[in-house]
């Protein structure tokens, strides 16, 4: 097992390698002459000063950001494995990996990637190996000899190769189509622009419809949950109305284990930063009569202008009518316009009221790289599954079907598990 320190130091390759940085008007010459060094680390502390830095840059997704990753890494027990990249003495970049041990292969991919939208990893600025094909296959070479100890594979999933306007360093290798894209709503310079990219006249009736309808019951008020206690009754809330949602579509229930919601209270209790906030709740709360009680909630993360919805659910008993679903994305978006984001996140998936909301679709990619022998059939075995996944996803009968049997293997595991009285 692996101790809390630094391992396989060395640079593997001792070839020169040029390094540019490439933008839209200039294209300047970073590391000429400098080896980029390859180390796998497995404590985030050590690497935290460096970490933050990469984190600042718009293109890096908040899920490669250090709190997310603490979180995830204090919740769950998978061995850290966390590449850094240097020019020098400069880090130019930072893949934060943790290793699972499946039956049949070991994989080392992005932390927490089960519950991330968008994946990057963490690049310096002027770190673009776009324009050097030959830095991205040494990168192979490099990971293979680093890791191939402890990992048949590197998968690093629904990673856009476009985003924020530039093009990712690691578009040059070997990836395949993730079944899911993802969905955004561009905030333009009020809400009112914001909406004419959208039907803002079905929008705004749809609005009015739902605040008659809650109106009539008693009234609502848009929360904001703001303590640690409210945040974590909002969200503990926030995974019964998601199991009992999941149990009616006879779908699987993927906030089920408790690791999972350990990481979400973790991250919920973070405060928020000048620029941003790993996970904020808001909810639709009931007056009148059912005064107190939520019937939306969605969970929201925000790094700068970029807010991203992690997740959502309604109550399923009361005021289903109203929509209190739409209603509170509707509040939510608008909020977040006038606190000068720019980008709406729906996140990965498909689905109707997605793209009823937004304008945008961002193709993701999985690149899969095997370190050994094994590896390469579990490569295998992953681009085959994903072209599956996109073909039944496809097929929407042939979809509900086997998300049926994945809902009852699930309850057949979870009935498996003996309970205890404590004594």
């Amino acid at each position: 097992m692996m101790t809390d320190v630094d391992f396989n130091m060395m640079p593997v390759s001792k070839a020169r390698r040029r390094v540019w940085h490439g933008h839209r008007e200039r294209v300047r010459d970073i590391a000429l002459t400098q080896d980029l060094t390859l180390s796998v680390h497995v404590s985030m502390q050590a690497l935290e000063a460096d970490w933050r830095t990469l984190e600042a840059s718009a293109a890096t997704s908040l899920h490669q950001g250090f709190d997310w990753c603490a979180a995830w890494a204090a919740t769950h027990a998978n061995q850290l494995l966390l590449v850094r990249g240097r020019i020098g003495a400069k880090t130019v970049f930072i893949l934060p990996l943790e290793l699972v041990r499946g039956r049949f292969f070991r994989t080392a991919r992005f932390i927490g990637s089960p519950h991330s939208n968008i994946n990057t990893g963490l690049f310096a600025d002027d770190f673009d190996p776009v324009t050097c094909t030959k830095l991205a296959a040494a990168l192979i070479a490099d990971l293979s000899a680093k890791l191939s100890r402890v990992a048949d594979i590197v998968t690093l999933e629904k990673m856009p190769f476009d985003w924020h306007g530039t093009r990712h360093p690691l578009a040059s290798l070997p990836a395949v189509r993730n079944q899911n894209a993802s969905f955004q709503l561009p905030l333009l310079e009020n809400f009112e622009a914001t909406l004419a990219q959208l039907n803002a006249k079905r929008r705004r009736k749809k609005f009015r419809v739902s605040e008659k309808r809650l109106e009539a019951m008693g009234g609502y008020e848009h929360v904001v949950a703001t303590t640690c206690a409210e945040r974590r009754q909002v969200l503990d809330l926030f995974f019964e109305q998601k199991a009992i949602r999941f149990k009616a579509l006879g779908l699987p229930n993927v906030f089920q284990d408790k690791e999972t919601q350990a990481f979400f209270h973790v991250l919920a209790a973070v405060e928020p930063t000048h620029d941003g906030q790993p996970l904020e709740l808001h909810a639709i709360r009931l007056r009148g009569q059912e005064n107190g009680r939520i019937v939306a909630i969605a969970g929201l993360s925000r790094k700068g202008d970029h807010v991203i919805c992690q997740f959502g659910s309604i109550d399923e008993d009361i005021a289903a009518d109203a929509s209190p679903g739409e209603l509170l994305f509707y509040l939510i978006i608008r909020k977040c316009n006038a606190e000068g984001v720019t980008l709406f996140d729906f996140g990965i998936g498909d689905q109707a009221y997605k793209r009823s909301w937004c304008t945008i679709e961002t193709i993701q990619r999985d690149i899969v790289l095997p370190l050994t022998l094994r590896g390469r059939l579990a490569a295998s075995v992953h681009r085959a599954a994903v072209r599956f996944k996109a073909s039944i996803k496809r097929n929407k009968k042939a979809y509900a079907f086997l998300q049926r049997l994945r809902q009852r293997r699930q309850t057949s595991a979870v009935a498996a598990v003996p309970e205890t009285d404590g004594d």
